[in-house]
């Protein structure tokens, strides 16, 4: 079944709407979807090599928006919902305090969240909620989503057919590592 899963997730890669969907996937990502772009990206790499770097910076460009709908999802939907439950309890006080802490670390949050598999989306709809500067959400964003793709597409351009050969042999570990890494997203967001 992983088998082919790869096989045509492979096969999609090298279709013709394959940047459209990448940029679709790396949308939705940052702000609502749970499934990282990576994931259509390295094989759209792996199938084209020579468009290696077109490859990252729709990922970026598509992610950095996606991030910018999930600030305003923070920034609106927290007013409208949030708020209001916040002081029902008597806990805005606390939100406060919270924000402000945020606030002084978000843009090392919004990096860090932005280069590892922590979810992305988590940190661009708290950056909203709390009112992270949107300058300094926006530049981490670009940087760290910018340094995750590129670093991606890079080492793949450079080392492209022994990773391949690479994950083809050991394509169930490679699956289990990946699950793993979204697990261990979610249950860092669940214990944060």
């Amino acid at each position: 079944m992983i088998r082919a899963l790869y096989d045509w997730t492979f096969s999609l890669a090298g279709h013709r709407h394959a940047m459209a969907a990448l940029a679709f996937v790396a949308f939705i990502e940052s702000s609502v979807f749970p499934i990282p772009p990576d994931i259509l990206m390295i094989p759209m790499i792996l199938a084209r090599p020579h468009r290696a770097f077109a490859i990252a910076a729709v990922a970026t460009v598509a992610s950095v928006v996606g991030g910018l709908f999930g600030y305003f999802i923070g920034a609106y939907l927290f007013e409208t919902v949030g708020q209001p439950v916040l002081q029902f309890y008597g806990k805005d006080a606390y939100f406060d305090e919270f924000s402000q802490r945020y606030n002084e670390w978000g843009a090392w949050a919004v990096l860090i969240a932005g280069v590892t598999p922590f979810p992305y989306k988590v940190i661009t709809i708290l950056s909203g909620t709390t009112g992270l500067s949107l300058t300094v959400f926006m530049v981490a964003s670009v940087a760290a989503r910018g340094l995750r793709f590129f670093l991606v597409a890079a080492l793949l351009w450079k080392y492209g057919p022994p990773v391949r050969d690479f994950i083809e042999r050991r394509l169930g570990l490679m699956f289990t590592l990946a699950v793993l890494l979204l697990l261990g997203g979610f249950a860092a967001v669940r214990y944060l």
